[in-house]
């Protein structure tokens, strides 16, 4: 009997997770085109084809759609940190995975005007940036156990707190970069690359 129920209850789990990323398909769309400041639940609403109710069901306000939003961000960014790092033996591989991440990432934020909406926003929602602060945590928490696989001796707990700093530094890079033209922006990011490859290549030196 409990799996006859768990069946029956199954078509719906579906269609409710096809109504959730339909849902956050259309955030994303309307965000892209006008900015989260602008987006509204009504037009959400329309665009999923789906009734203001339903809408709420899911999601009590536009603030806990920018914030799946922004989770499902850093998510896809930690994986790709990780599988980066994972493989990553000595010093030399380990300044060419970070340099090709911090390329990645820039690259997303100029390919991708809801990650620099999320990003911008980050500063004024206490939310939000509990969520970008906990990654550069737990992305400090990746770099630290690589450093000190490639580095003989090192203290983990002396280069966490840099390894937090170097992700979390990352964060206002790139919000920086994406302020100012394109020019300076790629000037910024590199500079950025250039000092914490220093700081990887000999912690604390």
């Amino acid at each position: 009997m409990r799996e006859a129920s768990s069946a029956r209850r199954s078509p719906a789990q579906a269609r409710s997770r096809e109504r959730m990323e339909r849902i956050l398909s259309v955030a994303t769309d309307l965000i892209a085109r006008s900015g989260s400041d602008a987006l509204k639940m009504s037009d959400v609403a329309a665009g999923a084809e789906i009734s203001i109710g339903s809408l709420y069901q899911y999601f009590p306000d536009k603030a806990a759609i920018i914030r799946m939003l922004a989770e499902r961000n850093v998510a896809t960014s930690r994986q790709c940190i990780a599988e980066a790092l994972e493989k990553v033996r000595d010093v030399e591989e380990l300044k060419r995975a970070f340099a090709s991440l911090v390329d990645q990432y820039y690259g997303m934020f100029l390919a991708s005007p809801v990650m620099r909406d999320i990003i911008f926003g980050m500063q004024a929602d206490k939310d939000l940036m509990t969520i970008e602060l906990a990654e550069s945590r737990a992305s400090g928490a990746l770099l630290t156990e690589v450093m000190t696989r490639v580095h003989a001796k090192l203290d983990a707990s002396k280069v966490a707190a840099s390894s937090f700093l170097i992700w979390q530094l990352g964060e206002h890079v790139m919000r920086l970069a994406v302020s100012v033209d394109r020019a300076e922006g790629d000037k910024l990011v590199e500079a950025y690359k250039r000092m914490m490859l220093r700081e990887i290549a000999q912690p604390g030196g």
